[in-house]
């Protein structure tokens, strides 16, 4: 039996690049999964039974994290060492907290039954959809730029920095994002 990789692209026998062809991704994980499913094992030793269980679920987990390209980003860092932290304010733009200066205030005042604040947190809920769409058409530049460079070169390694500085505002705005939607959800209540 093979010596089982943990690494999600070097266990489905990719480079590790942050644009992946789904369609081989999948065809990919379909090959793994007859290969490594454990009816297959029934009938072999305990060992081997455990390594197909194990095999199993660095395949379904590595396809998740693989097909998802912000989870592919965060998972590429990590396994780089630049792992995705709490979120640094440095990385939000500095007009985006006056932003959300205003939005906590609407949204209290939404709290305290005030429905003219409903409008007003629709549209920073879409405005920073806006951004986010932004922000995710700056990932796919970063990606191609990540990509192209030599393995843990400068330019890779810049590339990754920029990288986790734009999914923490990504990530940021998601926040953002959810606690309007959470206001306005429970305000209707």
């Amino acid at each position: 039996m093979p010596i089982l990789s943990k690494n999600f692209f070097a266990f489905f026998g990719l480079e590790p690049k942050l644009r992946l062809d789904m369609e081989s991704l999948q065809k990919r994980f379909y090959e793994l999964s007859r290969n490594w499913h454990p009816d297959r094992f029934t009938r072999k030793s305990a060992e081997e039974q455990s390594e197909a269980l194990e095999a199993t679920a660095i395949l379904n987990d590595g396809y998740r994290t693989l097909r998802d390209p912000v989870k592919r980003a965060e998972y590429l860092l990590t396994e780089e060492g630049f792992p995705i932290g709490e979120q640094r304010s440095k990385d939000v733009p500095p007009e985006l907290l006056e932003e959300v200066f205003e939005l906590n205030m609407m949204l209290e005042e939404l709290k305290s039954g005030d429905e003219d604040a409903r409008a007003p947190l629709q549209a920073a809920k879409a405005h920073f959809a806006s951004l986010k769409l932004s922000v995710d058409e700056e990932l796919e530049r970063l990606f191609a730029k990540y990509d192209v460079a030599e393995a843990r070169s400068e330019t890779a390694k810049q590339a990754l920095q920029e990288i986790r500085g734009v999914l923490n505002r990504r990530r940021y705005l998601e926040n953002l994002m959810r606690d309007v939607e959470h206001a306005l959800d429970a305000s209707k209540a």
